[in-house]
This record gives structure tokens, sequence and C-alpha cells, in this order.
């Protein structure tokens, strides 16, 4: 492959990475740019976790083995069993030099090289592979992982200047991956809340408009519980912020233990001292059952006097539901009924009858001098 050749894959590797909107699909443009830039059939991104001593598989693509899977789930291996990425590289940096690929062939080593090559050289054997280019991938300085890109048996083997371009190939992905979760970071940080660690009222938006579009179209049950923590204006003004906080930081923590005990649920901080939870699936029954156990636990905090928690449902009488804002109306009257009446209970939306007083409230404009907000407008 001649330099323009090569300058042109080292850009199309660039720019498929850069137009990834999630991390899999950087993971797979960079093993399909890598393959196709060093004329391989097959290609692998693996990455080292530390904590589980393994290599894990990321993505594979081209022509897979059979058991081989395009993002596999538990495709792992134990670095020992390729050691390179723990010992021959820190090896190679602690005498000057830096992070570069390697040749290795189904008939063992093609280039004289320090370190351990036998598992390899089984794995390609076994599935019927001539040889492969291995490239490190270093991110901030430290092995974030490999770059694997193999050749059929009967095709031509790698050469040094192969892996002195696959050195270059990795560069890049690394340069890709660092930026995947740069922005992964940010979108992380968007749609959470930053002293709970629950979502935020941007994420409960989202999943909410997606969750009232499958309602409308397949009739799914949608739920939302709407918690007012009582008390946390007390605890500041006594105790100091910190200590608020922590209450804070203590009911997220309740919250999220009981949200896991319904599927497909989001949990989340709306803000200030208002939390909820978002349930897509589960019955309205199974919801209030765990609004009440919400409740139940609040109640038993050492800091606060509980929660005054509304429930509104898909599933219940309380009309069509043709927004997200419709949901949070009937849930924020809910839980403007439970604090009024100081219940100790969840009260729900469209539960009392034909003339039901949360749906009335949330339908209904407030008195002259009355202050009342909810979210959003009747609709």
């Amino acid at each position: 492959m001649g330099e323009d050749s090569r300058l042109r894959a080292v850009v199309a590797l660039a720019q498929g990475m850069a137009a990834a909107q999630a991390p899999r699909e950087s993971w797979q443009a960079a093993a399909l740019g890598a393959c196709r830039a060093l004329a391989g059939n097959f290609a692998a991104l693996s990455v080292w976790e530390r904590d589980l001593g393994r290599l894990r598989v990321l993505a594979n693509v081209g022509e897979l083995a059979p058991g081989e899977e395009e993002f596999p789930e538990h495709e792992a291996y134990p670095v020992h069993q390729f050691p390179e990425i723990t010992e021959f590289l820190h090896e190679r940096w602690a005498g000057g030099g830096g992070a570069s690929a390697w040749v290795e062939t189904a008939e063992g080593r093609a280039a004289e090289h320090a370190g351990y090559f036998h598992q390899r050289v089984a794995a390609l054997r076994r599935r019927r592979r001539g040889c492969c280019v291995v490239a490190p991938l270093v991110l901030h300085g430290r092995a974030w992982g490999e770059l694997y890109v193999a050749r059929p048996a009967g095709a031509p083997v790698f050469d040094p200047a192969d892996a002195e371009f696959a050195t270059v190939l990795a560069s890049v992905v690394a340069a890709g991956i660092a930026q995947t979760e740069r922005l992964e970071e940010a979108r992380r940080l968007a749609f959470t809340d930053s002293l709970t660690g629950l979502a935020n009222r941007r994420a409960v938006d989202v999943r909410l408009d997606e969750a009232i579009e499958r309602h409308r179209e397949e009739g799914v049950g949608v739920s939302l519980v709407v918690c007012d923590l009582n008390g946390l204006k007390r605890v500041n003004d006594t105790q100091g912020h910190a200590v608020g906080d922590r209450l804070l930081e203590r009911f997220g923590s309740v919250l999220s233990l009981c949200g896991a005990m319904l599927p497909e649920t989001l949990v989340a901080r709306l803000g200030g001292d208002e939390f909820c939870l978002l349930a897509v699936g589960p019955s309205a029954d199974e919801v209030v059952r765990i609004a009440d156990e919400v409740c139940r636990r609040a109640a038993e905090l050492e800091l606060g006097d509980g929660v005054a928690c509304g429930v509104a449902s898909t599933l219940d009488p309380i009309g069509p539901v043709r927004s997200g804002r419709r949901l949070f109306r009937l849930a924020d009257a809910a839980q403007y009924r439970a604090k009024a009446l100081g219940a100790a209970k969840p009260v729900v939306a469209g539960r009392e009858g034909p003339e039901d007083p949360v749906v009335r409230l949330a339908d209904t404009p407030p008195p002259a001098g009355e202050r009342r907000r909810f979210r959003g407008r009747p609709s």
C-alpha cells in the first residue's frame, strides 16, 4: 500500500470514529477501519480491565470464526495468557521505547521480540488464520487495550512495514476512543444530578417522551411517581446545608433501592426537594406498592419529615394521556393533594371515582389568590 493510500485509510478510520454516535459504533468503526487499512479479513478491539485482570473483547468485525460475535457479551481472556500488555510493553517503555505493534503467524512469531506468543499462535491455528498484527492502544500514558488484525491462512504475512502502520493506526484509534469517552462523560453529566447521582429532569423528559410514544403506539403502561421531601428547609435552616445535602443523598439512595424493585424504572431528582420514579411496563398496582414502600422508608430516615408522594398512571382512569406534560401534571396534583392532607401514603390520581379530586385539581385553574403550580399545561 502506497503512502497516499495509507493516508486515506487513516483519514477514513478517523472520520468513521468521529461519526459514531455511541461507544459501540466507535469500537466497530475502529476495528473496521484498521481491518481495511491493513488488508485483513478479521479485526478485533479489546480493553484491558485491570480490576478483573482480563482482556475483554469489545468488537469483532470481518469474517468471524465459529463462536465469535460482533459485540460479544462474555468474550474475555486472562491477561496472563497474553501478558505482552502488562509485561512486555512496560519493559519496552522502561527502556525508553514506545508502544509498537508486532506480528505473529500460525507458525510462530514472525519477528524477533521478547515476550509470549503461544496463546495467540494457538488461536490463529484454531480459527484458521495465517497471521495477525497486534497493536497496543495507549490512552493518557497507560495501556488501555489492543487492536488486533488478522489475515486468512495462505494470505501474505504481515511485514515490518505493516507493523509500523498498525502502530500509527493504533494511535488514531486511541485518540478516537479518548474523544468518545469525553463525549460519553459529557452526556452522562448532562443527564445526571451531581449531588445524588440519580438522573436529572432532562433525562426524565427524554425518557418520558419516549415512554408516552410507546403508550400511544403499543398501549404500554407508563406510571410517574412524584415525591416532595418534607422538612428539607427546616433541616437546612437549623442544621446547615451540608446536613440538608446528606438528607437529599440519603433519600436518593432510598428511592434508588425502591426503584430497582420495578423493571424499566428511571429514578431521578427533579430539583430542590423533588424526586420522581418513571416506570414503563409494570402494573399501576405494582407502582403504587413501591410508592408506598418509598413513603414508609422515608418516614424512617433520621432526618426530615418523610415525603409527600403522588402517583399517576396511564393504566388508571385519568383520561387520555397524549403527552408527558399531562402525566406530570396529574402526578404533581396527586403529590400536591398528599402534602395538603399530610398523607403518610401515596395519593393516586384517578382512584376516587368519576369526580376524582386529583384529576379535577390537575385540570381546573386555581381560584384567584391561590398559589398552585403544576408542570406543563392541561393536554
